[in-house]
């Protein structure tokens, strides 16, 4: 199959896929099959996060069989003795969007995430925040296409977001080139969405994660009042803080290493379609030195450390205010 110049495939095929992957997730929330597992590191994982994984991976599958998948989860576990109690609900979700599936090809699926970072790759949270979507609050599912380094298509589906009272659930679509979109998840005309740059807006203001060992919120803290935001951080899971930066909802997202972990490099996968959405918008995202994040290498951003995220505007006040010497 000869790609596309303009990635219009590969963006149609994104959306649908996140859009099939949003439906199986609430489906699961509503109906309380959340009970979460516990990884090797501690994060939870749930029904969702697998039967996301799947139906995204499917898609993918099909629409391009040379692309390798870079996600979060495995069906590893899933295939160890005594797993029916979750293998049997997983099946049942991804059954009802994918009639007469198996559990061994759902199994398949999944690990067809298992890929490695290449020339052309994707990259996949099927719910970057799953804390937040087992607390009934935000999370995001997150895809994204990298060709030679660069992000080329990000989506993210943001089944519990909305802004300024509209209905819960919007989809956020990026192209390198093109503009950021904004549209609800069950579909509708995108519109055009930009970052501020009024000072005086009420948005002026930052968003973190909600658990505080994902960053040093203190530091976080003062960086933003340092560059004039006097307002309270916004908490908030998963990559839905890219999507209130590139809306206008906020002016800055930070992320920096916390002092228990000084050393952690990100996961390609929390990252790569906020900021690709972000970026669209007309905002900027680098690491804490001003680099820009490196999607050609690794799983993990291993040649950045923290992450800022802004309207553009601010972006070099806050790469100044981490480069100064702290105060006595």
């Amino acid at each position: 199959m000869v790609k596309s110049v303009n990635y219009d495939q590969e963006r149609a095929v994104a959306i649908a896929a996140v859009q099939q992957a949003a439906l199986l997730c609430e489906a699961v929330r509503q109906e309380m099959v959340s009970a979460a597992l516990e990884k090797a590191d501690k994060s939870p994982v749930t029904i969702a996060d697998f039967g996301a994984q799947a139906l995204i991976c499917r898609s993918l599958a099909l629409a391009f069989p040379q692309d390798p998948v870079v996600g979060e989860e495995d069906g590893f576990d899933l295939r160890k003795p005594g797993m029916e109690s979750v293998l049997a609900p997983l099946a049942d979700h991804v059954g009802r969007l994918i009639p007469g599936s198996t559990v061994p090809e759902i199994l398949d699926w999944i690990d067809h995430g298992n890929g490695a970072v290449g020339s052309r790759y994707w990259t996949l949270d099927p719910i970057d925040g799953t804390k937040g979507f087992l607390r009934g609050d935000q999370y995001a599912i997150a895809l994204a296409l990298v060709e030679g380094g660069d992000l080329k298509v990000g989506v993210l589906g943001c089944p519990f977001l909305s802004f300024d009272g509209q209905d819960r659930g919007l989809l956020f679509v990026a192209v390198r080139g093109q503009g950021a979109m904004m549209m609800t998840l069950k579909g509708g005309s995108p519109q055009p969405i930009r970052v501020i740059d009024d000072r005086a807006s009420l948005n002026h203001r930052f968003v973190e994660s909600v658990e505080a060992g994902h960053g040093d919120q203190s530091q976080q803290g003062a960086i933003a009042r340092s560059v004039g935001i006097t307002a309270p951080s916004m908490r908030m899971d998963s990559q839905a803080k890219y999507a209130a930066v590139a809306a206008g909802q906020a002016v800055l997202y930070l992320r920096l290493p916390s002092p228990k972990s000084p050393d952690y490099r990100e996961k390609i996968w929390d990252h790569a379609a906020g900021a690709l959405v972000v970026e669209e918008a007309g905002g900027r995202v680098t690491d804490m030195a001003g680099k820009p994040l490196d999607f050609s290498s690794s799983s993990r951003l291993v040649d950045n450390r923290g992450v800022i995220v802004s309207n553009g505007h601010l972006h070099q006040l806050v790469l100044d205010a981490l480069a100064a010497p702290p105060s006595v």
